[in-house]
């Protein structure tokens, strides 16, 4: 919707993208079911509930966020640039894929990491949409506190943490990396 401008229509496009950030995930997770249940007896697809249907749930309410993320990061983006490898000869999926997508690149890994933290985190939604035998990480850990917290539970979250810190330190540490090379490189450049 950023590059495409104003069309007829576009309000009620953006509301649709955006409507699943401020729904309420009762709501949400309902009205999926629902239209599950209805699709079920209309078409016979998804044939019963699941993994499927879980993963159709996940990605209808992170796309909200990630479209969020994204879009803010293309708004900012310099057309410029992209015009000028247009106007030296470049096709617009070597445009995308060699200028566009580097570009946006931290904003399609913070959109990534904001979707799997809330699907990671999501239990009403997947409550509602799962059937028997179909079951997340937060609906087994709900279920196991609920008669009292067991050591397994115990060592999934202390494993959790040691994965989120050492990914969170390997991180910081690229990104210092990579800030000292860029201020060595400035250095070099003023030098020479």
């Amino acid at each position: 919707m950023v590059r495409f401008g104003r069309f007829r229509g576009s309000n009620g496009f953006a509301f649709m993208i955006t409507a699943p950030l401020v729904m309420p995930d009762v709501i949400t997770g309902l009205s999926l079911l629902l239209l599950f249940v209805a699709l079920g007896h209309a078409i016979g697809w998804p044939s019963d509930r699941g993994m499927l249907t879980i993963w159709l749930a996940h990605v209808t309410f992170c796309t909200a966020y990630v479209a969020v993320v994204i879009s803010s990061r293309l708004r900012e983006l310099d057309h410029s640039i992209e015009e000028a490898a247009m106007d030296l000869g470049a096709a617009p999926l070597k445009v995308f894929f060699v200028i566009t997508l580097p570009m946006i690149m931290p904003a399609v890994i913070s959109g990534w990491l904001l979707a799997f933290t809330l699907s990671l985190d999501d239990l009403v939604i997947a409550s509602f949409v799962s059937g028997p035998g179909a079951t997340t990480l937060p609906m087994l850990v709900f279920s196991s506190v609920r008669m009292g917290v067991n050591p397994e539970i115990n060592a999934l979250a202390t494993l959790i943490l040691g994965v989120v810190g050492i990914v969170g330190f390997i991180a910081w540490y690229l990104m210092a990396r990579a800030e000292k090379q860029r201020v060595r490189d400035i250095q070099r450049a003023r030098q020479g």
